[in-house]
């Protein structure tokens, strides 16, 4: 995507917050965009409390929408960075890409870039694809425990959609292998669920891990997917070239190096349940000596 068709779309504009470990200068020079989720927050405030501690005054701007949102604004500059999902940028970028395991999703992601931008290393450790779900009965006595197992019945089955609370917006769902015959949106974990025990639908595609929403895995199955029919999702922070040095891009690296899916979907839930995105950011940085 050209630079000239991100600028076509729509501009948030929000008050910046001072991350708590920064320096009380008002304008700080490095501001770090986040969206509308909790996750771009928590991310968010991660990326500005490491950045802080190397010296850099830092700033997060807030509440910035949706993905063509904030990628906006990091293309006019009114953010340097903003913290992302490899594969659902590489899809917003290139709705044509086919990558689908971590080397090659970050391989097409560095090609598909915009001109200025530039991406740190992933964060191996975190897992953020979407899960499919199945009903246990039909799993056991099918015998079916991964998706290219699933694939010979998809054609037959109607699936649920349901997004994942908290996590950053997913790319539309393609499985390598397995087209259901048809998809029905649901607005949730319970209600996907529920269709799935019922017998409304066969199948159950969540946006992303389970650990926010234990409960809905009772009575099903979480079919593994170790060929990545669906393309890898892992964190990692993309920003304007040239505005960090070398120094501290190892910073946001050691980050990559030190965060989890289960890290980060228990910060996600610290702050649904109320705590400052910050002051979560502040204690993982801490526990991790980073």
């Amino acid at each position: 995507m050209t630079r000239r068709m991100l600028a076509r779309f729509l501009v948030v504009t929000a008050a910046a917050v001072t991350v708590s470990c920064g320096s009380d200068e008002a304008d700080p020079s490095f501001v770090i965009g986040a969206g509308d989720s909790v996750e771009s927050g928590v991310l968010a405030e991660i990326y500005a409390g490491a950045l802080a501690r190397t010296g850099l005054r830092v700033s997060v701007l807030p509440r910035l929408g949706n993905r063509a949102d904030y990628l906006a604004a990091l293309d006019d500059g009114r953010v340097a960075l903003v913290g992302e999902h490899s594969g659902a940028l590489l899809a917003f970028l290139d709705s044509g890409a086919t990558a689908r395991t971590p080397a090659q999703v970050t391989e097409a992601l560095n090609r598909a870039l915009p001109e200025g931008w530039v991406v740190a290393d992933p964060a191996d450790g975190t897992d953020l694809r979407p899960r499919v779900l199945l009903p246990t009965e039909f799993a056991v006595r099918e015998n079916v425990r991964t998706i290219a197992e699933l694939a010979p019945h998809c054609a037959a089955f109607e699936a649920g959609l349901a997004p994942v609370p908290g996590l950053l917006p997913t790319a539309p769902v393609s499985i390598v292998g397995c087209g259901f015959a048809r998809t029905l949106p649901l607005p949730d974990p319970p209600a996907l669920r529920k269709a799935l025990l019922d017998g409304g639908i066969q199948a159950g595609v969540l946006s992303g891990p389970l650990a926010p929403t234990p409960e809905t895995a009772d009575g099903l199955t979480v079919v593994s997917d170790e060929d990545y029919a669906l393309p890898a999702e892992n964190v990692l922070p993309v920003f304007r070239k040239g505005v960090l040095d070398d120094r501290r891009v190892r910073k946001l690296n050691y980050v990559a190096g030190e965060l989890t899916t289960d890290e980060l979907v228990a910060l996600i839930q610290k702050v649904r349940e109320g705590t400052p995105p910050a002051e979560t950011a502040r204690v993982w940085l801490d526990a991790h000596a980073l």
